[in-house]
């Protein structure tokens, strides 16, 4: 099973150059400001300390704020975490588990509290201007906390909205997810955010997040 909190992260998803004096911060600010849902479908590919793949996934994803995302695993295998903004499931079908944790304490002090729900960026990262890319303002975000699961958290973002995000773990891995078929304020029917637990499913229930 993946990284809880990488899971996490990763759930957060959701050119013309800002002009401002701080255009990283400024990018960062429309995206929180103004993306109230998004649904796109993902690629995922992740890599070691040496650079070399250890597995490639892809599959679709909602977001609809405050606190609500849906990440479906499609490739290589099936797995699904959906949150209503209370309640986190992370259900792998293979298994036939479902993990329940509570969204405010799972998600605390993650990306994907910060771009779910908004909030005070700086507060939380150091932001870093690292210029434009593909037409895209690309954000880096240091985590100030010392115990986060990651060293960097890189976003491409044009128009405010996310076209592909890398994440630099502590122990010299990277993650990257690249965007298609995104849809940006369209709506999501609130039904994607809701999980009924299969008849003869095995319930964990977890009481903290995963390390």
């Amino acid at each position: 099973m993946k990284s809880f909190h990488f899971l996490c992260a990763l759930c957060v998803l959701c050119g013309e150059s800002v002009a401002a004096a701080e255009p990283a911060q400024d990018a960062l600010q429309q995206f929180v400001d103004g993306v109230q849902n998004l649904s796109a479908r993902f690629e995922q590919v992740q890599t070691d300390d040496k650079g070399e793949v250890i597995q490639k996934s892809s599959g679709t994803m909602r977001l609809a704020r405050p606190g609500k995302f849906r990440w479906s695993y499609e490739k290589p295998y099936e797995q699904l975490m959906i949150c209503d903004g209370r309640t986190i499931w992370l259900y792998d079908p293979d298994l036939a588990q479902v993990t329940v944790r509570e969204a405010k304490d799972a998600l605390a002090g993650t990306p994907a509290e910060l771009l779910s729900k908004g909030g005070a960026i700086g507060g939380q990262f150091r932001i870093e201007d690292a210029g434009v890319a593909d037409g895209a303002r690309v954000v880096r975000l240091i985590p100030k906390a010392a115990d986060s699961d990651f060293k960097s958290i890189e976003l491409w973002l044009r128009d405010g909205t996310p076209t592909r995000m890398r994440f630099a773990d502590q122990l010299g891995g990277t993650s990257e997810v690249t965007f298609g078929d995104i849809r940006k304020n369209a709506g999501v029917d609130d039904k994607q955010f809701r999980f009924e637990v299969p008849k003869g499913v095995e319930i964990i229930q977890a009481d903290s997040p995963a390390p």
